[in-house]
């Protein structure tokens, strides 16, 4: 039985839990409060980085969710095409949400969590550029196709949806985006989105919108 180490708010979560649900692996979810000294001890025990996700598989620990989705797609035989060309271009997608998405809003997040006199106005600023470009990019490739790598839901899907759904709440797509506001509208339509969504419900209130 696959064993999720995970916070129904965390958006990498949210990255592999669409993928779990996805595959329909069967798995559990066991939710870690890091504010719990001894619930932190046994995780860091088992991740000493302390960083979520991770999934236990038997004997295996596997951290970071791209890792994990390779895992869940070399278990369930989807999520990563089996074409060559096909598979390079949904892990390069994954890469780009990843660091060019998600990392910047996290970045503008983070800075909204810190004391006033340690706030990073350049760092945000320029967070916000990359969301700028990204946001372009994302439009060009979303004008010709249904999902993020082609015409078929994939491990990049997984990671553009918790991406772009919490980098709209820190910099909302605008009117010239319509492709990628169509496209985050079909992600949020996705059962297993729309499931990640629902279970994180009681939770959305944390989030600090600015």
């Amino acid at each position: 039985m696959l064993t999720l180490y995970m916070h129904p708010l965390a958006s990498y979560c949210w990255k592999v839990l669409v993928g779990l649900y996805e595959t329909e692996l069967p798995f559990v979810a066991k939710g870690v409060d890091l504010s719990d000294s001894r619930e932190r001890a046994a995780f860091c025990a088992l991740w000493p980085l302390g960083k979520f996700p991770v999934l236990v598989d038997g004997d295996r620990v596997i951290p970071e969710s791209t890792t994990i989705l390779e895992h869940l797609a070399r278990l369930s035989g989807t999520l990563l095409s089996r074409d060559l060309d096909v598979a390079a271009e949904t892990r390069a997608r994954d890469r780009f949400f990843d660091l060019y998405v998600h990392e910047p809003m996290q970045k503008v997040v983070d800075d909204r969590l810190r004391p006033v006199e340690a706030r990073d106005p350049l760092g945000v600023s320029r967070a916000r550029g990359t969301l700028a470009t990204a946001y372009g990019i994302v439009e060009d490739v979303m004008s010709r196709r249904t999902w993020a790598a082609g015409e078929t839901f994939s491990l990049a899907d997984c990671a553009a949806f918790p991406a772009l759904y919490y980098a709209n709440e820190v910099a909302p797509l605008a009117p010239q985006h319509p492709a990628t506001i169509a496209y985050l509208a079909r992600l949020q339509a996705r059962p297993s989105v729309a499931r990640v969504l629902r279970e994180a419900a009681p939770f959305l209130h944390l989030f600090p919108r600015g």
